[in-house]
């Protein structure tokens, strides 16, 4: 008799803990799945009491993956509490280091943690496929994302003072401004990095040109119709820096628009007992559960949302971006699509930057905006790598916070990863194949192509943490709950 539940515990190639539980039938085929975070930190909680300033600097310490989306955005809060708006060279050498941080991230994802899936094959060896085993398999390549990720770098050191934890963006501005030098420093590195993404492009190109590949990115394994959520500039080109929030139903129609500012009456958010991390939802639809369609309420965030509600703001991104809907269409339902994606973001996130650096203003001294106030309420939204990112502060009269609410791209991410793996188990882990590794390792795809941060994922609504525990019997009969008082 085949086992009834079987577990991925832990999952690998993520920033955080989770496991997958996957309960088979009495056929043991995959009859459901859960992607269960299981740690919990609640930075909402520990932020109360903080000064304001304060928050840009401990904000970026969630993790050390996506530092700078948090950094940033709490930045643009604070410009609100403190009632000091920046000056164009403060705020353009902020979205000079959020460009940075989205080629560094998502090159880090590719390569480090979904490329070997595609580049060494699902079915290798779990000891080879890593980024050790990229190395073992392609020297050269190897050395060539070293050498690209340490120019974004550099980059990022330069605007954020420091790497990976910045600590250059504060009320009204950055701290400090671009010397000449350095401006010609970071066109010289971000060229480089155009000159690699597409080489990385062209790499994909010859991954995905095997049939295996090509099944697996563009097959129904991986096919779920969601909403979609990302923010656009004015010209409704795709903003990681924040603009307006469109929401798009599965067919590329727009359902909603609004000012990230009053997210909280466009979106929900849910709890469940079995997930420390929050899921959210449309309101004008509402919690429908985790299911897909254009009757659901999920909806998801991240590269293939972005590219399926906007285009890009650069040339040659832009190109890259037809090449994609030319091939497969849009709005594209095929979550390893984003995998695809991430490089042209990385192209464009490259060409940003040395747009930015050549702007005529970029080195002036008026970098910040001195505050002349302090208190209330600020909300702001940058798109992180992985999705769009909320963060919500109240301060008081003497700047001291007293409330927090953050949603991050894993939060919007929840449901959506969810379904992906409950349905990629159910056509993967067929008559008891779940002792085969690679299968395993195909379900935990589904997951990894979402590229989920869950340090920053891990809080509730309430500011406590609803633990449920269901007793089964071995016929799977549930025979008690027991609840967090």
């Amino acid at each position: 008799m085949p086992k009834k539940v079987i577990e991925i515990n832990p999952v690998s190639r993520l920033e955080g803990e989770a496991k997958i539980s996957i309960f088979l039938d009495e056929k043991g085929n995959a009859e459901d799945a859960y992607f269960q975070v299981t740690e919990y930190r609640g930075f909402e909680k520990f932020c109360q009491g903080r000064p304001a300033e304060e928050m840009p600097r401990i904000v970026s310490r969630i993790c050390g993956v996506c530092p700078w989306p948090h950094h940033i955005v709490s930045a643009k809060v604070l410009d609100q509490i403190f009632h000091a708006q920046p000056t164009k060279t403060g705020e353009e050498l902020r979205r000079m280091g959020l460009a940075a941080h989205i080629w560094y991230s998502h090159s880090a994802h590719f390569f480090a943690l979904a490329g070997p899936d595609f580049i060494l094959g699902p079915d290798a060896k779990p000891s080879e496929r890593n980024l050790l085993g990229l190395l073992r398999a392609d020297k050269d390549l190897t050395v060539k994302v070293l050498e690209a990720r340490n120019h974004s770098h550099i980059i990022q050191q330069i605007l954020g003072g420091k790497s990976i934890h910045p600590i250059t963006a504060i009320a009204g501005g950055v701290s400090i401004g671009l010397t000449e030098e350095k401006r010609k420093e970071i066109i010289q590195r971000a060229e480089a990095l155009v000159e690699f993404s597409q080489k990385s492009l062209e790499l994909f190109d010859d991954i995905i040109a095997k049939k295996k590949i090509k099944d697996l990115v563009v097959g129904n394994i991986y096919k779920n119709e969601y909403n979609y959520l990302a923010t656009v500039n004015d010209k409704g080109e795709i903003d990681y820096y924040g603009g307006t929030a469109v929401i798009v139903n599965p067919e590329g129609k727009e359902i909603d628009r609004f000012d990230p500012k009053v997210y909280y009456e466009h979106i929900g958010e849910h709890t469940e007992p079995w997930v420390t991390a929050k899921q959210t939802f449309v309101r004008k639809i509402g919690w429908t559960g985790l299911k897909s369609g254009a009757d659901s309420g999920v909806y998801s965030v991240g590269p293939l949302a972005r590219f399926n509600i906007a285009e890009y703001s650069t040339p040659l991104a832009r190109e890259a971006q037809k090449k994609i809907i030319e091939q497969i269409g849009r709005p594209i339902h095929l979550q390893q699509v984003s995998n695809w994606v991430r490089l042209v973001e990385m192209l464009n996130a490259a060409e940003l930057i040395i747009e930015l650096a050549k702007k005529p203003y970029i080195t002036n001294k008026d970098y910040r905006v001195i505050p002349q106030e302090v208190g209330g309420r600020g909300v702001a939204a940058v798109e992180a790598p992985r999705g769009t990112l909320i963060h919500d502060y109240t301060a008081d009269e003497n700047g001291i916070i007293q409330k927090v609410n953050l949603i991050v791209a894993t939060t919007h991410n929840i449901a959506p990863i969810n379904i992906s793996v409950r349905e990629a188990a159910r056509q993967v882990i067929r008559n008891g194949n779940y002792e085969n590794e690679a299968m395993l390792n195909m379900v935990e795809m589904a997951f990894r192509s979402y590229d989920p941060c869950l340090a920053c994922s891990t809080h509730t609504p309430h500011g406590s943490l609803p633990l449920e525990i269901k007793i089964y019997d071995k016929k799977r009969t549930l025979k008690d709950v027991v609840k967090r008082k």
